[in-house]
């Protein structure tokens, strides 16, 4: 079963920068739609980024200007820089992507999560 894999989150001060990245466990898998969510505790999960392979990427108002989202070139990997960071962007995050594969077609997959921290 393809898996998601995050990597990237830890600690890091207000106004520094992390870069998350989300691959796939398999090689024969192909993104065509791809997003980053977050769940702050008490909070609902929210939409931070999302990008297709035809579209350009859509923010939530709360990070615009400051995170940028992408697929490689390969479509195997989706990737979230996060710049300029505050407090408030401490949350788990969380990977999404719609791809193909030659098992399965195409289907929805999430990763499994990675801590963001974000010190004042």
């Amino acid at each position: 079963q393809v898996q998601l894999v995050e990597s990237g989150g830890g600690l890091v001060q207000a106004g520094g920068s992390l870069g998350l990245s989300c691959t796939a466990s398999q090689s024969d898998f192909l993104i065509s739609a791809a997003g980053w969510y977050r769940q702050a505790p008490g909070k609902q999960r929210e939409l931070v980024a999302a990008i297709t392979i035809r579209t350009s990427p859509v923010y939530a108002d709360s990070v615009k200007g400051r995170f940028t989202i992408s697929i490689d070139s390969a479509r195997k990997t989706v990737y979230l820089q996060m710049d300029n960071l505050k407090p408030e962007d401490a949350a788990v995050y969380y990977c999404y992507a719609n791809a193909w594969t030659p098992s399965t077609g195409s289907a929805d997959y999430w990763g499994q999560g990675t801590q963001v921290t974000v010190s004042s």
